[in-house]
This record gives structure tokens, C-alpha cells and sequence, in this order.
């Protein structure tokens, strides 16, 4: 068992505690009656079943672990759940928790509309007859994307076409009031010729329509793409730790 410095009820309690973190603000909607806390530099929260995540927090990962490892050795957290820390030491996470899968990756962020880039005009948004297009270039070009019709928490697709070839791809996996963009994908041989950065500045321009702040998240190792995404004003940036839990 641990005592937190302070429970906090509510979004709008645990935004304050947080500075209106985008992470904070991505993972937490409006229509959720969620609980968490301050502890140690570290704000926290669990999430309602049937979420995408237990729980996550932003802030000092130490005090968030202590938390997290609290709540699994209580039974608060189950195996097979996945919760989301700030950037912690693998060992570390690995001595305090059970866990099935661990996995580091970026949370970028932008509060500005990207420069223009070329044929960004062709983004389009895409319609549920376009789902067999999308299958059939992300089995081909991104086959290890969370990002697929029909999956929740998707909600639109957008895309370039030639004709009726779907040449590019991109989910609107916007939460809260932050925007967010997931699953963006080239067709294998038309790298390298603007595509990514005209779907990226398109969907982007399109989500600034409504929201203040537009996110994505990106694997460390993708350099070419981190480069992209920088220069099209993604320069905001948190490493995450994402773990599903033994």
C-alpha cells in the first residue's frame, strides 16, 4: 500500500495538477468519471474499463511506478492490462512490475499548423467504402500497425489517391481535445517522393479545425520519420513507456 500526496477526482482536477500536459489532455475525455492522483513530481490516473489503457501519468516516472506497483500488488491493475508511463529505466520498471511487453516510444506535439507542402491538396478524407483499399495497403505497407478499419477509437480514415489506387493512409485517433494522428503509411514504392509529408501536413491542417494541439507517436528508432515530423513543427516531444503488465 502507498499514500499518495493528494487524490484527485475529475479531469479538470487532474489537468490542473498536471499544466494542461497534451499527454494528460490526449488520454483524459470529458465524459469520463476518472480518478488519480499527485505523488512525488508525478501525476496519475486510472481509467474506466474498456479503455484503451488502464492508466497513465506524466511527470517524474519514479513516483509513477511506486503508484502503478501499489495498485498491481493490491490488485487495482490485472495481467493482460497496459498502462503509460513517462520515460522509465526498463530495469527498473522490470523490478517493480510483472510485464508481458514493454515498449518506448515519442509523443510529439505541435500548437501550430505545419508549413505547406506539396500536394497536400490531395488529402482526402476517406469513407467506410474505401475500408478494403486501406486493408489491402496497410497488410502491405505497414502490417504491424494498431491502426485498422474498424478498430475503436478510430475517428476518420484520410488518404492520396491516383485514381482508384490508395497511394497513402492515415487514422484520426483524436481523444479528448487533443488531435492525433496514428497508422500513417506509404505505399512501399512511392517513398520518398513528398507523400508522407503531404498526408502528414494535410491530416494535420485538417485536425487544426478543431483542436489547439495536434499529437502522433513514433517509434525512437524511426529517424526518418522523426525527421519529417520536426520539420513540419512536431518539435514538442515526450518519450513514453508503454507496458502491458504479466
Amino acid at each position: 500500500m502507498i499514500t499518495v500526496d493528494e487524490a484527485l477526482t475529475g479531469r479538470e482536477a487532474l489537468l490542473a495538477a498536471a499544466g494542461d500536459h497534451p499527454y494528460a489532455r490526449h488520454a483524459l475525455r470529458d465524459d469520463q468519471a476518472v480518478r488519480g492522483w499527485r505523488h512525488g513530481g508525478a501525476v496519475g490516473w486510472l481509467l474506466p474499463p474498456g479503455e484503451w489503457s488502464a492508466g497513465g501519468a506524466v511527470g517524474a516516472p519514479g513516483p509513477a511506478l511506486d503508484v502503478f506497483a501499489a495498485h498491481r500488488a493490491d490488485g487495482t491493475l490485472r495481467a493482460g492490462q497496459s498502462i503509460n508511463l513517462p520515460h522509465a529505466d526498463p530495469d527498473e520498471v522490470a523490478a517493480r512490475l510483472p510485464v508481458a511487453r514493454l515498449i518506448e516510444w515519442d509523443f510529439l506535439w505541435t500548437t501550430a499548423p505545419p508549413p505547406h507542402q506539396p500536394e497536400q491538396e490531395r488529402v482526402e478524407r476517406l469513407t467506410a467504402a474505401d475500408h478494403p483499399a486501406l486493408t489491402a495497403l496497410i497488410e502491405e505497407a505497414f502490417p504491424s500497425t494498431t491502426s485498422r478499419p474498424g478498430e475503436p477509437g478510430i475517428v476518420d480514415w484520410y488518404g492520396i489517391r491516383d485514381g482508384d489506387r490508395l497511394l497513402a493512409c492515415g487514422a484520426d485517433r483524436s481523444r479528448a481535445d487533443i488531435g492525433f494522428l496514428a497508422g500513417l503509411t506509404v505505399a512501399p514504392g512511392l517513398r520518398g517522393r513528398g507523400l508522407g509529408a503531404a498526408l502528414t501536413a494535410g491530416m494535420t491542417g485538417a485536425l487544426f479545425a478543431r483542436y489547439d494541439t495536434v499529437a502522433l507517436g513514433v517509434y525512437p528508432d524511426n529517424l526518418g520519420a522523426i525527421r519529417l515530423y520536426r520539420r513540419l513543427g512536431f518539435t514538442a516531444t515526450e518519450r513514453r513507456t508503454s507496458i502491458k503488465l504479466a
